[in-house]
């Protein structure tokens, strides 16, 4: 019953914040993040608009099918992951239908590709494509997710998967700050972080079997950051440090028990932590070390390429890692200190970081530091995200 009584309390503020004016979009994403998040799908075609700002009055229609493909380079490719897609409708739906909605995903898709010839179509899109799909319609689906191409997805979308990897870079730093020996472990194993390729680009869609995981994840990765989708990765990753920790520390072992996401995570734990280490460490803060995992990474690691292995034989490379060994050692020689300042040192860090955001507890640290960081975010989102 107290629950009942929350989800009521939550829907009717949510319902007072779409109607106050101007619209409060900051409490929109509050709730979004916070638990339950955005709670029916019906608020969701309400919500899922403001947090991307799309203006639902004059949605363009859609053009005609026929056109669409004919003399599409993509059509094909797409066809096919569609075809693939029959687990992401949802079970004892009937085959006419699901065959409707598969055609229309294949309509929204190459309507967002024919009009922004700078995307490029990648495997797994789709996945994410279905999610709108599904919530909102084929018509409000199109935009939101031309809009979310064009932004948050816009890195996957280049010719070369550069960007792509640049994200990926992020996950091994965030385990460090929280958990140096998950990270030591698995920089051992030299697993590299393409176990969570599928995660960031579906943002989990293809990997969860449960649509109402989707699309609470959706919710927070909306009224977020475009990074959040690395920080909830890497979240995954410290929930599980004890199975990791137990494992054979050989790439194969550690790939594929990390590729096989459970199923039963806590979400909403999960979604809170998230947040929580993205205002502990802000994408800023760990972009010189995603640089230097760029730079640093072994041969046998995750993009096994000729020109990363013979970069990996200069002199300079291997000096480096024996100096960074060197450096292990004696931190763990000084293991009771570190140790020491590992848990002092965020805390406070983080503290007077909030402190100066000014935070009421009630809030969360979460949902304000995403309030604040997409009010900075904002006017800058048409620039690339990274230099």
């Amino acid at each position: 019953a107290d629950f009942d009584a929350k989800k009521k309390r939550k829907v009717a503020e949510i319902y007072q914040a779409l109607n106050s004016d101007p619209i409060d979009v900051a409490a929109l994403r509050r709730m979004a993040i916070s638990e339950g998040g955005l709670l029916t799908d019906e608020i969701r075609c309400k919500v899922w608009p403001k947090l991307l700002s799309v203006n639902t009055d004059d949605l363009p229609p859609l053009p005609a099918r026929k056109e669409l493909r004919e003399d599409n380079k993509d059509y094909q490719q797409v066809l096919l992951d569609v075809r693939r897609s029959l687990r992401r409708f949802p079970p004892g739906m009937p085959d006419d239908q699901r065959e409707g909605l598969q055609e229309e995903l294949i309509d929204i898709i190459l309507h967002v590709l024919k009009r922004n010839p700078q995307l490029h179509y990648y495997q797994g899109y789709h996945d994410i494509v279905v999610t709108f799909l599904l919530v909102v319609g084929d018509r409000l689906a199109t935009a939101l997710v031309e809009k979310l191409s064009t932004h948050h997805l816009r890195d996957f979308m280049d010719p070369t998967m550069d960007n792509t990897k640049h994200i990926l870079n992020y996950l091994m730093p965030i385990i460090d700050q929280v958990n140096p020996e998950v990270h030591d472990f698995m920089q051992s194993a030299e697993v590299g972080t393409i176990f969570a390729l599928s995660w960031l680009i579906t943002w989990f869609g293809h990997v969860l079997s449960d649509f109402r995981h989707v699309v609470r994840l959706y919710d927070f990765f909306l009224a977020c950051h475009p990074l959040m989708p690395i920080y909830f990765a890497a979240v995954i990753v410290l929930h599980r440090q004890q199975e990791v920790l137990e494992c054979e520390c050989d790439m194969a072992s550690v790939h594929h028990l990390l590729s096989q996401i459970p199923q039963d995570l806590p979400y909403e734990s999960l979604i809170s932590k998230a947040g929580d280490l993205f205002v502990q460490f802000p994408p800023s803060e760990l972009a010189k070390e995603a640089a230097q995992q760029q730079a640093e990474r072994t041969a046998a690691s995750t993009f096994k390429d000729f020109e990363l292995a013979s970069v990996q034989q200069r002199p300079d490379t291997v000096l480096r890692q024996r100096f960074r060994e060197r450096l292990r050692g004696e931190e763990r020689l000084r293991g009771e200190e570190r140790t020491k300042s590992i848990l002092t040192k965020p805390r406070t860090n983080r503290f007077v970081k909030l402190a100066v955001m000014g935070l009421t507890v009630a809030l969360g640290a979460a949902a304000l530091a995403v309030v604040k960081s997409a009010l900075e975010w904002a006017p800058k989102f048409e620039l690339q995200i990274f230099p």
